[in-house]
């Protein structure tokens, strides 16, 4: 994950950062040569050498180089061949025996300016636990720690180090002996610890080492993002094998004395504080919608993880019938950015988006987390209980009267300017963003060029305090620290900004025509359509084809129309990181291809990276794995590269679009894409990409000269869309209450001679891999879970025959619920 090798040596090598080193290759990863006038010149030569080395993410012997160069017994020359046989050395690491079920190395605040191309903070779910566990050895608070989520790891400690553990109770032993929860204690070289699965409430403990985890920074931080395959230890959670490395022993701090911060009051029964807006009654909610939103008690989903904590509550009556351009769901809106904590309705669901949740996305928030309350979403567990909490909206009075504030009673708006050329909406998003909205809910390119003259004029005026300027398709998002600008102070700034704009038909913007490859439905893609309808939402009216769906949806002939309009398009990138990673969101410039799709609801728990589909108006190409809702039609390759330079992935810059690029779609087989996307990070698949520039005057020309023909597909269109949301009236499927699909009653009982195989998770049955009379070993698994982002195997504690299997795949299980019944083999 990380290469250096020092400027004055010579060095020998075939590793770089992003090397992946592979079982078949020679373990030599690099010689370091160097020379000196002397010995002692040529030693002191080395010494620097090595010190100026590093490699991460795998382990080498460097650090043992490094105590071979320092030590006597080579300064002296006196070496022979078994000299190291009694050579002393004690490295500064603590090797991975088990991972636990998810640990991975945290930093705060984490990776900050970056949210416009997709990169989320990640960093710690619980910041107040992580905290303090640093302050309890003394480290910083910010320092790099071990987040661990369910159950703890087993660690073997290769020197003496002082550790605490904070957040949700583990139980751990040091050699078989308790040691203290919320407290520091030494721990001697060779010694093993063992964190044990949580104990009462809370999801998530944290271990702090004294002197802080070492790890490379990542994009300005050495927090983990494990969707996307970078920061914390080698990319990802904890494996097995695994060996952490710690800060030189120099750079240790005393143990305090006292700690001053309060562990955090972990429960069953939450109460949230949050900030009402940026999306609420009468735009988007009904006031009773809202009414609920905050007396309702929601439960916390099995299916919950970094990305967000998914609730089950009631569901909105909604203010709107539907989202126009942006979807058929009365949810889905034109992208914007999203605040980290905001309450975030997929549909009718309410997923609270975490550390590691998007950037951008197309769905309305009534309310965001406030800051300080935010630590409790790494605490909820599934099964516990939500309640939301409005806080009193502080009084900032806007500077100067330049726009008008809105009362209290309307506090999702802050404020608001009706006398320009389009109205201007300031809405509040939690403690420290402010979202500013043009013009009515439409798709119309003269307000996404709006946001992007905005965005370019606060950038240039340099205003103390902003952390990201985030683009939507109608907006703008200003990410902010209160302490450097008041929120006040910061609207009256906007409102002067905004009110030197030129007019969209002054604006040309540069562009890029690129040409991208697309495998048409492709293999991955109908994957994850399937996993979705076996276990998400069975009768969902995209189901089993999204193309299908597609063409359904805008009234076209057959699925190869839906194929013609796509590679006949040309998508202009109004957004970047929607989902992830660089990730655009387009629309065709022509309006007659805009094929306009509802999103899921709910939405996918998995989406294969690179995957292309439509959400309202608007093409997505996923840029990783993870969750998502557009429909999906086909596959690409990569528009995100995190580790190498290419001709088209420019240093500092791992994405490959821009705003305003045009993409256009030519077809390819699934061999073929798969043979692309194996070349192209490393820049050997070239790309055709033409320079441009998009002109506002020139398109809406083009625009009224084909008016008729425009107004006509519009017609057309809209009539098959009105049509597929009287059938869904008509079938029952215009909202979705999950089905959990949970076995009530009286569990049945056991035969006697024979032992249950239990889930030690809730989740959903993903497969289960056993039949009736088969005979399975101990510790074979039995069926594998989907729970909390991830797939738990379901394992035999003996040696047995299937006597019954309880539970079929689509079944939702409770923790403790028997999955098979097998009879024990003498």
């Amino acid at each position: 994950t990380q290469v250096t090798f020092a400027a004055n040596a010579r060095v020998d090598t075939w590793v770089e950062t992003g090397t992946e080193v592979t079982p078949y290759y020679d373990p030599m990863l690099a010689k370091v040569i160097v020379s000196g006038a002397d010995r002692p010149a040529a030693l002191a030569a080395l010494r620097a050498a090595l010190d100026e080395t590093s490699i991460s993410g795998i382990e080498t012997n460097l650090a043992y180089l490094r105590a071979i160069a320092a030590s006597d017994l080579l300064a002296s020359g006196k070496v022979a061949t078994t000299a190291l046989k009694d050579f002393a050395f004690r490295p500064e690491s603590i090797e991975v025996l088990s991972p636990g079920a998810q640990s991975s190395l945290q930093e705060l605040p984490g990776r900050l300016h970056l949210w416009h191309v997709g990169v989320p903070p990640s960093g710690p779910m619980d910041a107040r636990s992580f905290a303090r566990a640093n302050a309890l050895v003394g480290n910083k608070e910010t320092a790099v720690a071990l987040e661990m989520t369910v159950n703890g790891p087993t660690l073997r400690f290769h020197t003496d180090a002082d550790v605490a553990i904070a957040g949700a109770h583990m139980p751990a032993t040091l050699d078989g002996v308790p040691v203290p929860h919320d407290a520091a204690f030494a721990v001697k070289a060779g010694q093993m610890l063992a964190v044990g699965a949580i104990s009462g409430a809370g999801q998530r403990a944290y271990l702090a080492v004294r002197g802080a985890f070492a790890a490379p920074e990542v994009l300005g931080s050495r927090a983990t993002f494990a969707l996307g395959l970078f920061g914390g230890h080698a990319t990802g959670t904890l494996k097995g094998g695994d060996v952490l490395h710690l800060n030189p022993p120099a750079s240790r701090p005393a143990l305090p004395e006292t700690v001053t911060t309060e562990p955090a009051p972990l429960t069953r029964d939450w109460d949230i504080g949050v900030v009402y807006g940026p999306h609420g009654a009468p735009d988007f909610f009904q006031d009773a919608d809202i009414a609920d939103l905050f007396d309702a008690t929601y439960e916390v989903h099995f299916n919950s993880a970094r990305t967000g904590v998914r609730l089950m509550g009631p569901t909105p009556r909604w203010a709107r019938t539907d989202g126009g351009e942006a979807g058929l769901h009365p949810s889905n809106l034109h992208d914007n950015a999203y605040a980290v904590g905001a309450i975030d309705f997929t549909g009718d669901m309410p997923i609270i988006l975490g550390p590691d949740g998007p950037s951008l996305g197309g769905f309305v928030c009534p309310a965001v987390i406030a800051r300080d309350e935010q630590w409790k979403m790494g605490q909820l567990k599934p099964g516990d209980k939500v309640r939301f909490r409005p806080l009193p909206r502080p009084q900032d009075p806007v500077a100067g009267p330049a726009v008008k504030s809105v009362p209290e009673a309307a506090s999702a708006i802050l404020a608001q300017r009706d006398d320009g050329p389009v109205r201007v909406v300031y809405r509040r998003q939690g403690d420290d963003n402010l979202l500013v909205e043009f013009g009515d809910m439409t798709l119309d390119i003269a307000l996404r060029l709006r946001a992007h003259l905005l965005a370019a004029a606060v950038e240039e005026a340099k205003i103390p305090g902003l952390i990201d300027l985030t683009p939507g398709i109608r907006s703008l998002q200003l990410h902010y620290d209160g302490t450097q600008v008041s929120r006040g102070k910061l609207l009256g700034l906007l409102d002067e900004i905004e009110r030197t704009l030129p007019a969209a038909e002054d604006v040309v913007v540069p562009s890029r025509i690129v040409h991208l490859p697309l495998s048409w439905n492709d293999e991955d893609a109908q994957l994850a359509m399937r996993k979705y309808q076996e276990l998400v939402r069975p009768n969902a009216p995209w189901c089993p084809s999204n193309i299908e769906f597609i063409r359904r949806i805008n009234g076209l002939e057959n699925e190869q129309a839906v194929r013609d309009v796509v590679f006949d398009a040309s998508y202009l990138v109004l957004g970047l990181g929607d989902v992830y990673l660089g990730a655009p969101v387009a629309t065709p410039m022509d309006p007659r291809h805009r094929l306009v799709t509802t999103k899921y609801n709910p939405a996918r728990t998995w989406t294969p990276e690179n995957a292309v589909g439509i959400g309202g108006a608007y093409m997505c190409i996923y840029g990783m794995e993870g969750p998502g809702g557009y429909q999906l039609f086909g596959r690409t390759i990569q528009v995100w590269n995190t580790w190498r330079t290419t001709p088209v992935f420019k240093p500092g810059t791992p994405w490959l679009l821009r705003f305003f690029d045009q993409i256009r779609f030519f077809p390819v087989s699934h061999t073929e894409l798969m043979e692309a996307r194996a070349a192209f990070p490393h820049g050997a698949y070239p790309l055709r990409i033409e320079e441009t520039q998009f002109s506002y005057a020139d398109y809406a020309a083009e625009l009224a000269r084909n008016a008729g023909e425009i107004n006509a597909f519009k017609a057309h269109q809209q009539a098959a869309f009105d049509a597929e949301r009287a059938h869904w009236k008509e079938q029952g499927l215009d909202s979705f209450v999950a089905d959990e699909g949970i076995a009530g009653g009286e569990e049945e009982a056991i035969p006697e001679g024979c032992f249950g195989v239990s889930a030690n998770v809730p989740g959903n049955v993903w497969k289960v891999l056993v039949e009736e009379n088969a005979e399975v070993a101990a510790g074979e698994t039995i069926a594998i879970i989907e729970s909390m982002k991830m797939e738990i195997s379901i394992t035999a504690h003996a040696a047995g025959r299937v006597r019954a299997v309880r539970m079929v795949p689509g079944r939702t299980v409770r923790t403790g619920d028997v999955v098979a019944v097998l009879e024990a083999m003498s």
